[in-house]
């Protein structure tokens, strides 16, 4: 204890040497932690996503830079409940330019393995989305066939599956040329929900439409892609809540053929005979077609997936520069692409497919969502993925302000 006040003394009585001293510890010691977090990240995943909990990573024991025998992979292979091996070779390429902030880690995967490991995202064409789609609207919408074909009677059922079959085919045939993206929550292996669909043709044609950077592009549409996945996995209560009000909206629908026509006509007649999309909140002839209990259930729908989207789009732009350069001349131009007017056709089977109701969607859902962090900030905005109770009602998306009140006080 008589050598701890001449330790002291001496410590400080060279400030400089004392400062190098415990720099030189303090820093190696910084260092190592965060190397071993950054490594336990890679090898224990956030458990509450759907594929990452699954994945391990074998690296050498000296450095990661340090390349494996080409034979490990073989033993890994055959190590008990491995489905797939992809192995990771480090390079030192660049990303545009040698600055600071394009540092990043690279390296060099083989393209087929890397996709079986990494199988958060299905890379498919049109005809591999459609079969995708097509799975998970089976699942979805066999409340609604089955009500159908009961309110039609047993002769009907044949007739109203290959009815609606073939409806949904030229749907999706249609579809398969607009959609860049898709996360399907029901989709998917059934022990683990959920499907990130990118439709590589699509995305590569309107890159080149716009004339944008392709990797800040394909990053920017992921981005929209993975939040949606993000929204399910952090909030599991709203996938059986999704399916619990289209399960509500089946059993409201009318199964009376005529009456069903009868309010189409009505619909139509309604809106002067134009099949446009909703204009100065006007109810849209889909919804006119409704009768007042599945109007109540819509509501809460649309809402639903305004908020969805809207969130999804203020994620995507809110990134900036720094992790998507070119961000604002990607949204100037792909919002502009939107508004382009198209020829009759196209016009009309966008009206009756809804899908002027889906881009209303990204325009009022970011609007909302905006609104609502410029108000609160963004912590407050996420106890809107408390509850059902939590989400926004549809007079509310058009009026932030009340949702604030209602939720938060």
């Amino acid at each position: 204890m008589k050598f701890l006040p001449l330790i002291f003394k001496n410590a400080f009585r060279k400030k400089t040497r004392t400062l190098l001293t415990v720099g030189s510890i303090v820093l190696p010691l910084l260092v190592i932690c965060l190397m071993g977090t950054f490594l336990k990240a890679l090898e224990a995943p956030d458990p509450r996503t759907a594929h990452g909990s699954f994945r391990l990573v074998v690296r050498h024991r000296v450095s990661m830079t340090n390349i494996l025998p080409t034979a490990y992979e073989e033993k890994v292979r055959q190590l008990p409940g491995v489905e797939a091996v992809s192995d990771f070779n480090f390079f030192g390429g660049r990303y545009r330019d040698a600055g600071a902030r394009n540092v990043f880690m690279r390296v060099a995967v083989d393209p087929e393995t890397f996709l079986k490991v990494f199988d958060d995202a299905e890379i498919v064409d049109r005809r591999g989305w459609v079969k995708a789609t097509a799975e998970g609207m089976a699942v979805l919408a066999e409340p609604l066939t089955a009500k159908l074909a009961t309110g039609m009677g047993r002769s009907g059922n044949g007739l109203t599956r290959t009815a609606a079959g073939s409806q949904v085919g030229v749907v999706l045939g249609f579809l398969s040329g607009k959609v860049l993206g898709q996360y399907d929550p029901i989709g998917g292996d059934p022990e683990r929900p959920g499907r990130l669909l990118l439709v590589a043709p699509n995305i590569v044609k309107v890159e080149r439409e716009l004339g944008v950077d392709p990797t800040d592009f394909r990053l920017w549409v992921c981005l929209h892609e993975s939040t949606h996945r993000l929204q399910f996995s952090a909030a599991p209560w709203m996938r059986g809540h999704f399916q619990a009000l289209v399960a509500e909206f089946a059993d409201k629908a009318d199964t009376d053929p005529a009456e069903m026509l009868r309010r189409a006509v009505d619909a139509v007649r309604a809106r002067g005979g134009s099949f446009d999309g909703p204009a100065n909140d006007r109810p849209s002839w889909i919804e006119g077609m409704q009768s007042p209990e599945q109007r109540a259930v819509f509501d809460q729908l649309m809402a639903f997936m305004t908020v969805l989207e809207g969130h999804a789009d203020f994620v995507m732009d809110a990134v900036g520069p720094e992790v998507v350069p070119s961000v604002g001349a990607i949204r100037a131009s792909f919002t502009e692409r939107r508004r382009r007017s198209k020829g009759p056709i196209d016009r009309l089977l966008r009206s009756l497919l809804g899908m002027d109701m889906k881009l209303a969607q990204y325009v009022k859902g970011g609007a909302f969502v905006g609104a609502v962090v410029d108000q609160v900030g963004m912590a407050a905005f996420n106890t809107i993925w408390t509850s059902p109770q939590t989400l926004p009602t549809r007079p509310e998306i058009s009026d932030p302000s009340a949702w604030v009140r209602r939720v938060l006080g």
